[in-house]
């Protein structure tokens, strides 16, 4: 009796939608209603193998495991086994079709440039309907009420803390040790320069305890305290002392938030656009470095501007801690904590009422799903996990011996001795190279591939440092030493930026299983940062015992070696949903 009741209501669902849409025979009627769209998203769950007769058409419905609902093709997300999409004008097409009836979510592009990354839409641009007739008109969904863009914006503000921290000590380093007695003790100024990194290793493997016990927008809060008292003590130190102090302190807090602003990020943006802001964290970080180079320039007038330039870390700290205090917190995270309300309050004002019902319909279904336990530390060395666990920890490794940072922290330092006039006006150079690159590899992400760019980038770099290595020791090429300093050192930062910077940190929510991603992505940062570490404390060390062009030539070769890591062991991503990538890399184990 209960199976015939169910039956009799699916159908007389079905025939009510179906009346609807023929009532409409200039095909204007609108779809986009939240009762519709969550009515149907529950219908569709419930079938299980039913035939209905529509007007003469027959629409079977099969719902194998796995199948994703219809709230989930309209926000989205990938139906493999039910839909067609045809691609025009960079806009993909997927019908639905319902016997007779056809419905088509026109989405925007997953190839997104830099102004999709700035101005995104929350939802679908239009939804067109089609009948047996063959006629099809558009029927335009309407705005959100929601918006997640000024929240990113607050997030991001970590990003760029995590960039300016990085590259504040470049231009600012001579100037300080000058100020602080030690310029002739090249280990001292290492430690200034790499206490900061110190301090974000250990922040790094915290900052995702304290998300999932705190909150994420709780946790920003609690990194703005160590970011804002550490750019203090450095900019009001007097001795070598605070100012280690203070760059330990805001090393920890850019290792809390280099965890947490990707992750929040993931969490409150939508279906739709969460592959284009995925970008938008590297892309601040690189505007952080910029920022920084950038306050570097009246240093040459004024010697003791060091300290301003880093006070002025105070103020994005303290806007980051007031900013997350009015910031909806993850609605996934609330879901987790059972705070239901809350959760369904954050969802309302992250993408507006209309998709409350339809969000919190999919947070159910994924803790639903979540059968299998999370893994432990232990886990990521299992026979099972360890190959992509180590892709992942090599990528960061590679991406850091091959000196990246090494060129921003003392990129000034190598232009002064190529007998570059304006140094920090070059090293600002690199930065703005820095921040195109990034927003040139956001637009080609998904076109060419995730594996093609981090061959192109590591390949380019290979070619730069060699470039930077040859204009030293060239007798032929002294006279031009400066000019391919900087060349060779802005067509390095320019190839990095295009694959080697972002990749990593997009391709490791990818490759690694749910189960295990938040302990094997805090395991590949403390591999960035320990890396990141040593290169800070030893390079000035190396430099003055094997030499400038010695160093570039064996980062050159840590290029060439990446390559052919990547080329061996990494995994194309482009296209394949998360368990296709998880097969092909167990295939290959």
């Amino acid at each position: 009796m209960e199976d015939i009741m169910q039956h009799s209501f699916q159908k007389h669902m079905l025939g009510w939608y179906i009346e609807n849409w023929k009532l409409n025979k200039n095909m204007s009627t609108k779809i986009s209603s939240p009762f519709f769209n969550f009515s149907v998203t529950l219908l569709l769950d419930t079938m299980q193998a039913s035939t209905f007769g529509v007007e003469g058409a027959t629409f079977g419905v099969q719902k194998p495991k796995g199948l994703v609902g219809f709230g989930d093709f309209r926000n989205g997300s990938v139906l493999r086994s039910r839909r067609v999409c045809m691609t025009k004008n960079n806009t993909n097409f997927c019908w639905l079709r319902l016997g007779s009836v056809a419905m088509e979510t026109e989405l925007t592009s997953s190839r997104v440039g830099l102004g999709g990354l700035l101005w995104p839409s929350v939802k679908p641009r239009s939804v067109r309907v089609m009948a047996s007739d063959g006629k099809v008109e558009d029927t335009p969904q309407g705005k959100s009420s929601g918006t997640v863009l000024p929240y990113v914006g607050v997030a991001c503000l970590g990003a760029i803390l995590f960039g300016y921290h990085l590259g504040v000590v470049n231009g600012a380093l001579e100037y300080l040790a000058k100020d602080l007695g030690i310029i002739e003790n090249t280990v001292i100024q290492g430690w200034i320069v790499s206490t900061l990194l110190a301090g974000a290793t250990v922040g790094s493997f915290t900052g995702g305890s304290l998300a999932d016990k705190f909150g994420r927008t709780r946790t920003f809060q609690l990194a703005a305290i160590p970011l804002s008292i550490g750019a203090y003590l450095c900019a009001t130190a007097q001795s070598v002392q605070p100012m280690i102090i203070g760059r330990l302190l805001a090393g920890i807090g850019i290792g809390v938030t280099s965890a947490i602003v990707p992750l929040y990020i993931s969490e409150i943006s939508p279906t739709e656009i969460r592959g284009a802001l995925g970008s938008v964290n590297q892309l601040f970080i690189c505007i952080g470095i910029l920022l920084a180079l950038v306050a570097g320039l009246p240093l040459a007038g004024n010697p003791i501007w060091w300290r301003t330039m880093f006070g002025i870390a105070v103020v994005p700290s303290v806007l980051l801690a007031l900013g997350m205090a009015i910031s909806p917190e993850s609605p996934r995270w609330l879901f987790q904590q059972g705070r239901l309300s809350e959760a369904e309050k954050a969802i309302k004002t992250l993408y507006g009422q209309e998709r409350v019902s339809a969000v919190m319909l999919d947070l159910t279904r994924a803790s639903q799903g979540s059968s299998e336990p999370e893994a432990g530390w232990f886990d990521l060395f299992s026979s099972r996990y360890w190959k992509v666990v180590s892709v992942g920890a090599a990528l960061f490794l590679f991406q850091q011996l091959a000196g990246i940072n090494a060129v921003v922290y003392y990129s000034t330092s190598v232009f002064r001795s190529a007998g570059i006039a304006s140094d920090v006006a070059a090293s600002a150079l690199v930065g703005a190279s820095n921040v195109f690159g990034t927003a040139i590899a956001s637009s080609l992400m998904d076109k060419q591939g995730r594996k093609s760019l981090l061959i192109t980038s590591f390949s380019g770099m290979a070619a730069s440092m060699l470039l930077l290595s040859l204009s030293f020791t060239w007798k032929v090429l002294a006279p031009y030493s400066g000019t391919l300093a900087v060349l060779g050192t802005v067509l390095y930062v320019l190839s990095f930026s295009l694959g080697a910077g972002p990749v990593p940190a997009l391709l490791l929510p990818e490759i690694f299983a749910s189960r295990i991603r938040a302990k094997a992505v805090s395991l590949s940062l403390g591999t960035h940062w320990i890396s990141n570490f040593v290169i800070g404390l030893y390079f000035l060390s190396v430099v003055n015992k094997f030499g400038i062009s010695s160093v570039y030539l064996g980062f050159s070769a840590v290029c060439v070696l990446a390559v052919l890591y990547i080329a061996g062991n990494v995994v194309e991503t482009k296209g394949r949903s998360l368990e296709e990538i998880e097969r092909a890399l167990s295939a290959s184990t």
